[in-house]
């Protein structure tokens, strides 16, 4: 039984990782046109587990809430390995951005499945189909 609140945790985190993750994207695809901005994008999953992917998700509304946590100090940066700069100095890439996109859904859609599963195998353990 644990173990499957602990999957329920972990689907629900991954879904969130993918919806914030989805955010910064559409704030690069906004900031497309803007000279000087730098594409970005969020820490992997499970560098984001490691590390602070425990409070992801959460927003500071004030300075003292949340002890001053905020997650996109921790889990946005620049984005690695980006070659591709325009004359303005935009680093945005709408290719680079539509792929990320993707691979956000994906998990996404993992995490559903994930939790599809957990919830199948909890109605089985009660005996319900």
């Amino acid at each position: 039984m644990f173990e499957t609140l602990q999957i329920f945790r972990m689907s629900a985190a991954m879904a969130r990782h993918a919806s914030f993750r989805e955010t910064v994207i559409a704030e690069n695809v906004a900031n497309a046109d803007t000279p000087g901005f730098k594409a970005r994008d969020t820490l992997s999953f499970t560098e984001a587990l490691s590390g602070t992917g425990q409070q992801e998700g959460l927003r500071a509304t004030r300075a003292k809430h949340l002890n001053g946590f905020d997650p996109r100090a921790t889990l946005v940066s620049e984005e690695k390995d980006n070659p591709w700069t325009s004359p303005n100095g935009n680093s945005v890439s709408l290719e680079q951005q539509a792929l990320k996109s993707i691979q956000s859904k994906q998990q996404h859609d993992r995490a559903l499945a994930i939790y599809r599963s957990a919830m199948t195998l909890m109605r089985s353990a009660i005996g319900r189909r």
